[in-house]
């Protein structure tokens, strides 16, 4: 099932260069530029106050959204620069690049643990400890996962779940190329307890000796 795509509502901004930009920031606007997919590029604006708290939730550029502009049909965009004030470090400008359904782009997409109930390692106490809540993956454009699915079936305690383990989404490719951990099931605390105290217990011996 493909994840919803978030609207972005922006409006048509009339001329283009310096001075008309300067003109947007003064109506307190954040002016910006549509471009690629074989079109004219399209200035728009924003309202600076609703930007900056999309800015502000993160993740911003690696968001693909769905852009809105009134009298103009919806088009999916990602974007490709923010420039800021260097003083007040607020965004002055910011660019968008369209895309197709086919395009390949960068996103994080959420990981989801089913199967809590069929974990021995969660039965016998143990617990699941995420390392990634979300993974940069590469996906397409027109199938957007809604997240990534790990099976905890059979897993013991001391399990890794690596992302070679995990079963991907069909066109979803991660972009760090290394198995790394997304999860593991660690000990109950009173068996590291246990655990710790042997060890303390084996070096004053060794120390003894």
């Amino acid at each position: 099932m493909a994840k919803e795509i978030p609207d972005l509502v922006a409006e048509a901004r009339a001329g283009t260069g310096k001075g008309a930009a300067r003109q947007a920031r003064r109506d307190g606007k954040v002016p910006g530029i549509v471009y690629g997919n074989g079109v004219e590029p399209a200035a728009i604006a924003f309202d600076f106050n609703k930007l900056l708290t999309q800015l502000r939730k993160g993740r911003f550029m690696s968001t693909l959204w769905n852009l809105k502009v009134e009298g103009q049909e919806d088009v999916r965009v990602i974007c490709r620069g923010v420039q800021r004030d260097v003083v007040k470090d607020l965004p002055i400008h910011i660019d968008f690049m369209r895309l197709r359904r086919t395009s390949k782009v960068n996103l994080f997409i959420p990981v989801e643990f089913i199967n809590e109930d069929k974990c021995p390692g969660l039965r016998k106490g143990g617990t699941l400890v995420t390392v990634r809540n979300e993974v940069e993956m590469i996906v397409t454009a027109g199938d957007i996962p809604d997240h990534i699915t790990v099976d905890l079936e059979g897993v013991d305690i001391g399990t890794s779940i690596h992302i070679s383990s995990v079963k991907l989404p069909e066109g979803a490719k991660p972009t760090i190329d290394r198995d790394f951990v997304v999860a593991n099931i660690a000990a109950p605390s009173a068996l590291r307890s246990e655990g710790d105290d042997s060890e303390g217990e084996e070096a004053e011996a060794a120390a003894e000796e």
